[in-house]
């Protein structure tokens, strides 16, 4: 429930709302009692309430899940572009040897499956210049890279030379399923909103205008239905809002 926002709260509120005034409505166009209508509307908007309740708290913790892995990639790549090479180097020692590949290191050097893994950890994706300054020092010598990202162009070179690359995906999935990841993380606090700062950012000038649409608009749908107060009250408060807003809003 932690994960289950104001909007899709509002959304649940909205569909159960819509389903209820509906049912009532038709029920009560075909004669049926007052109390039975009540209770089969209100029956209704409990099982649509609840249908949406399941696909959109699936949905959320789903994009909840990949919006955090996306996080703690983006954290661990910038932890290593920030990192003292021996200590990017050892990290990577340890997650190979832990991952049951065959690594070690010489001096200033890390291996892996028998072929030197060159740590290139840079803040923009690397290029093909890069690439072609490693070809140029290693020769005919094997070598691997790891990075966060290449371009295009970076990507066609290696692969015309036959060079292994491990990238920012790769590197993530594997400190994450050997459970190396470096701890603490250099930047690796990602600050979060505080309510004041939402509050602040929803009672903006700039929400004005959606305030007084969705007023005059839920004003104009009462002239159409069959319980006009609730959308009299709704349109009003949002009105309010809007002259609210922009008179004491922030800018």
């Amino acid at each position: 429930m932690k994960n289950f926002r104001f909007a899709e709260l509002s959304d649940l509120l909205f569909y159960s709302a819509c389903a209820f005034v509906l049912s009532l409505s038709i029920l009560r166009y075909y004669g049926a009692p007052l109390w039975l209508s009540l209770t089969c509307a209100a029956l209704l908007a409990l099982a649509v309430g609840g249908i949406v309740f399941l696909l959109l708290y699936r949905s959320r913790r789903k994009k909840f899940l990949s919006k955090k892995e996306r996080e703690e990639k983006e954290a661990l790549l910038l932890h290593f572009t920030l990192e003292q090479p021996e200590r990017v180097r050892a990290a990577l020692l340890s997650a190979l040897v832990a991952d049951g590949k065959t690594a070690h290191c010489e001096k200033d050097v890390l291996f892996s499956d028998g072929a030197e893994l060159v740590p290139l950890f840079t803040m923009e994706p690397v290029g093909a210049d890069e690439i072609a300054l490693l070809l140029r020092k290693y020769g005919k010598e094997p070598f691997s890279i790891a990075c966060n990202a290449l371009t295009a162009d970076a990507e066609k070179l290696l692969s015309s030379f036959g060079i292994q690359a491990l990238r920012g995906e790769e590197i993530y999935s594997l400190f994450s399923r050997t459970g190396t990841t470096p701890s603490p993380l250099i930047c690796g606090e990602i600050p979060r909103k505080t309510v004041k700062q939402k509050l602040r950012r929803s009672f903006s000038k700039g929400n004005a205008r959606p305030f007084f649409v969705s007023g005059a608009l839920l004003l104009i749908m009462s002239l159409f239905t069959f319980f006009p107060l609730y959308y009299v009250i709704s349109g009003g408060i949002l009105l309010f809002c809007a002259v609210a807003v922009r008179l004491f809003g922030y800018a």
